[in-house]
């Protein structure tokens, strides 16, 4: 694939992901403005109770575009709703106002400002101001903008405009004192006009996607980018992913608890080789669903950084099976860790919709266990309460430790403990080149143990040269 193919097919995979949150965004906001409305057409707030012991409650600045220069649209933008009702249903007192006359008003007052409301709808947040008791009650002020006043519960309907704006709560009679409980609204008539421009921004977007992707993955130089001869799935065994690995015979006893140090340089490749990883898979979806094909460059770019990936692992914490360090190369090579994967002439489209997302849930879920921690439930303790051991790492990560522990105090590596380790890690490798569209057959729900893969299989030619090496780093790195 030449670069200006790549580049095309890169920006048709941004463009395409736009166009999904844009499709998302206002599906969204279509589906709320559906079913989370109240029968009057209002989103309402759960009910929260508010107190303080002073003469006021309020809420902090609201800013409505009121600095020199905001923008701030023209007509009903919204209209808000509040409503709270004082313990015991005595007379309570509900205002909004600008913030400046608030401000004035309660100078001097004891009050309490509301400053966050958490998760928990109860978790409220106040900022205490001293003072003494107000002069007046608050009704008798002619700056609010809207108010209401009662007993029980009152209701405050506003229409949002420009300026800053401060909510306050006090009793009727400018007591000390308060408990309300509070509930806010609000009504806008703009989310299906949103929701619409959304979403043809997101079928605008898809389309010109869709174009740049045709564009990029159309055959063509393609083919002659071919390269290596192809492989074909029989001689990978019995699944068309291949992973093996050979331990070395004098592995050290001490090396593998620095060996998070000497992998940080490929940690920082494999960073941004997994970001490019990500955008060009986004970019083969979108080819397999137009065309049955995943881009053969594509392809061996991402065997490519599978494979830079295994060999990290295998002289890492995924395996320790090596004190040779690895390459800086996506290619294959002469190194005791090997990965590959067949690749397909031709893969389904309709799989390529539901396979990563859907078909391949209970290999997650397994998978999950082998790479993303463990826990027991041990017996009740004296109190009656359980006790939870939290292990981290999978499975793979607790027999990888115990095979460096091993290491440390015996010298070895257990044949048997290796083959385990090897078998974990190749169930994840089938189960991420599955989910990354690499091919159509099922993972089996098997644990083929082993340095390596079962059943017959031919040497693997290697990979098309075009893939992307990069500098070899010294091929060996081993304590004296």
């Amino acid at each position: 694939m030449r670069p200006g193919k790549i580049a095309l097919a890169i920006v048709g995979a941004l463009l395409g992901l736009a166009a999904v949150g844009f499709l998302v965004g206002g599906s969204g906001l279509l589906w709320a403005q559906a079913t989370q409305r109240s029968s009057d057409g209002f989103f309402t707030s759960p009910s929260a109770e508010l107190n303080t012991s002073s003469y006021a409650l309020t809420s902090t600045d609201i800013d409505l575009g009121s600095q020199p220069g905001d923008w701030f649209p023209s007509g009903r933008l919204a209209t808000v709703r509040l409503e709270v009702e004082a313990s015991g249903g005595s007379p309570v007192f509900l205002g909004i106002g600008p913030a400046v006359d608030v401000d004035r008003f309660l100078d001097g007052v004891a009050h309490s400002e509301v400053s966050s409301i958490g998760p928990d709808i109860d978790d409220v947040s106040y900022v205490n101001v001293g003072g003494g008791a107000p002069s007046t009650e608050p009704a008798n002020q002619d700056f609010w903008a809207a108010s209401a006043e009662g007993p029980n519960t009152q209701t405050l309907s506003w229409d949002l405009e420009q300026g800053e704006w401060i909510v306050v709560v006090m009793n009727a009679d400018a007591s000390s004192g308060l408990t309300v409980e509070a509930t806010a609204g609000a009504q806008t008539e703009l989310l299906v006009p949103v929701a619409a421009m959304l979403m043809a921004g997101g079928l605008i977007l898809g389309t010109v996607a869709a174009i740049l992707l045709i564009i990029a993955v159309r055959k063509g130089d393609d083919e002659a980018a071919l390269g290596a001869p192809q492989v074909a799935p029989g001689q990978f065994g019995p699944y068309p992913v291949r992973l093996e690995g050979r331990t070395d015979p004098d592995l050290t006893r001490w090396q593998w608890l620095f060996k998070w140090i000497l992998a940080i340089p490929h940690l920082i490749a494999l960073f941004f080789l997994w970001i490019a990883f990500g955008v060009l898979t986004v970019v083969a979806f979108f080819a397999i669903v137009f065309t049955g094909r995943y881009p053969k460059s594509i392809f061996d770019f991402n065997v490519g950084v599978m494979r830079w990936t295994w060999r990290v692992g295998f002289y890492s914490y995924s395996v320790l099976g090596t004190d040779q360090y690895p390459p800086f190369t996506l290619a294959q090579s002469d190194y005791p860790a090997e990965f590959d994967v067949a690749y397909p002439e031709h893969l389904s489209r309709g799989l390529a919709l539901v396979k990563w997302w859907l078909l391949a849930i209970p290999h997650y879920l397994i998978v999950g266990v082998f790479t993303s921690g463990l826990v027991w439930w041990a017996a009740e303790l004296d109190a009656g309460s359980d006790a939870v051991l939290q292990i981290g790492g999978g499975l793979i990560g607790i027999l990888v430790l115990i095979a460096g522990f091993a290491l440390l105090f015996v010298g070895r590596y257990p044949t048997g403990l290796f083959d385990l380790i090897m078998g974990l890690n190749r169930w994840v490798y089938r189960v991420w080149a599955y989910a990354a569209l690499m091919t159509d057959e099922y993972p089996p729900f098997r644990l083929d143990a082993g340095g390596s893969e079962p059943g017959p299989r031919t040497p693997i030619p290697p990979s098309d040269p075009t893939a992307g090496d990069m500098v070899q780093a010294p091929s060996d790195v081993r304590s004296t």
